[in-house]
């Protein structure tokens, strides 16, 4: 999640980025994605190829930019909202 963040983050250069947008935006997208449990190193290794699949990045990435957008028109931070998307 925090890598896909990372890469999508430079093509929103007005988003302010601070650690609590950052994590608003983490969580927002969180609360959005079906959970992926798991209990053993095995378990987390598999559930990490099924996020790779284009389906579930392309999922996660509609997420993220939902985040971005929501939390940059209303920043916890103090920042000036901006229409992003």
């Amino acid at each position: 999640m925090q890598r896909e963040y990372d890469q999508l983050r430079p093509q929103l250069p007005r988003f302010c980025g601070c650690d609590t947008c950052r994590g608003d935006v983490l969580v927002f997208a969180l609360n959005r994605l079906s959970p992926h449990y798991v209990s053993t190193r095995q378990g987390e290794v598999l559930t990490e190829l099924n996020l790779e699949t284009d389906q579930e990045r392309a999922k996660l990435d509609v997420a993220l930019l939902d985040g971005f957008r929501k939390v940059g028109l209303a920043p916890r931070c103090g920042a000036k909202p901006v229409q992003l998307i």
